[in-house]
């Protein structure tokens, strides 16, 4: 398949992507169970993984979307900038974050330093992606969906420069 100038194939299907959302949900159901949960998803590209694995839940949850962002096509620009920024609604609350790709972790640790503010109960994180070769942050990931390498994805909600997002497979760029 081809978006724009690169070659993409398949690398995980949606019954895959739907094994790990159910999964995924099953011990965020377990590890909040009797709390007050209030998800973040990270706009825009979480917002398939988020819902897939949110309604899965056994559990009441609470949604709230924040944007954070540091790529620009294929590579993180470095600089972080935030297009919505978190509710003051979640003093006091157990908040998780869920994000596609977790890779250098800089734009994760933003928003952490920036939700620290609000003095949360507990915050979590949850990603479909982690890419353990690249990340430099200094911060524990909660709940991973997958390792992966450092590969280009894009599909279910992940974009190259803004298409590709309504794939419902993931694909990788083909080298």
């Amino acid at each position: 398949m081809k978006i724009k100038d690169r070659e993409f194939e398949v690398f995980i299907t949606e019954a895959e992507l739907g094994a790990i959302g159910r999964r995924v949900a099953a011990e965020v159901s377990r590890d909040y169970e009797g709390k007050d949960l209030v998800a973040c998803p990270i706009l825009t590209g979480a917002y398939m993984f988020a819902s897939d694995m949110l309604r899965q839940l056994t559990i009441p949850c609470e949604v709230r979307f924040v944007r954070y962002t540091s790529y620009s096509g294929m590579h993180s620009t470095g600089t972080v900038t935030c297009g919505l920024p978190f509710p003051p609604e979640l003093t006091g609350r157990d908040v998780l974050l869920v994000e596609d790709v977790v890779d250098t972790g800089l734009s994760m640790q933003r928003m952490l330093e920036e939700l620290q503010k609000m003095k949360p109960r507990s915050v979590k994180i949850c990603t479909l992606f982690f890419k353990p070769e690249a990340f430099k942050g200094n911060y524990r990931v909660d709940y991973i969906g997958r390792n992966i390498g450092n590969e280009f994805i894009v599909g279910y909600g992940l974009d190259y420069d803004e298409e590709g997002r309504t794939l419902k497979d993931v694909y990788r760029v083909k080298v």
